[in-house]
């Protein structure tokens, strides 16, 4: 994958130098300055919310948080140890305020802590794909990072957006929770037929 995007990039790079190079130096200075002012405008607004996530990891809020998912994550990943559960009701948390680059720490060390249980290491454990399907569907009650992009480019209602992005999201988690879950039901029966 790292190679076609970097044949892609390269490719429009040349016909763009070819083509035009003045509006070649031009774009390539602009997407710099654009870049850098994006970053510096949601530093503040993901200051803010890994600190919180700190403090909830830190003041024992963590495992309060990760007992009242425990239905909810024992019924979509399956048993886990106490340790993956909690990271995995951190990341749901973090993606359900709308903090999916804040959740991405906590996503990862539940995704190595679920590989470390896998027993079948060439392929994903349905825990692992769960958690993939979730992130990427990323249920979200408060969009936190998009009303704040909003914010930041001038918006005059930047939360306008929390009843569709509900709506959306959760249609999104459903089906793909439902297809993750008919697919794992596929695979057993292929599994069982096969034996």
């Amino acid at each position: 994958m790292k190679r076609i995007w970097f044949i892609f990039t390269l490719s429009s790079l040349i016909f763009l130098i070819f083509s035009s190079p003045t509006n070649c130096l031009e774009a390539l200075m602009q997407a710099g300055k654009d870049g850098v002012s994006l970053i510096i405008k949601l530093l503040g607004i993901y200051a803010i919310w890994l600190g919180f996530l700190e403090i909830v990891s830190e003041s024992g809020l963590s495992k309060k948080l990760s007992s009242l998912l425990s239905p909810v994550v024992d019924w979509l990943f399956g048993k886990t140890d106490k340790q993956t559960k909690e990271l995995i009701a951190i990341n749901m948390s973090a993606n359900i305020l709308g903090l999916g680059n804040a959740s991405t720490p906590t996503g990862l060390k539940a995704m190595k802590k679920l590989d470390e249980q896998n027993k079948q290491k060439e392929i994903a454990s349905l825990p692992m794909i769960m958690l993939v399907v979730i992130n990427a569907t990323s249920l979200q009650l408060i969009p936190t990072t998009i009303i704040g992009l909003r914010q930041t480019y001038g918006s005059i209602n930047s939360a306008d957006i929390i009843l569709p992005t509900i709506i959306a999201t959760v249609v999104s988690t459903i089906i793909g929770v439902s297809l993750v879950k008919l697919c794992n039901k596929i695979r057993e029966k292929k599994v069982d037929n096969a034996s």
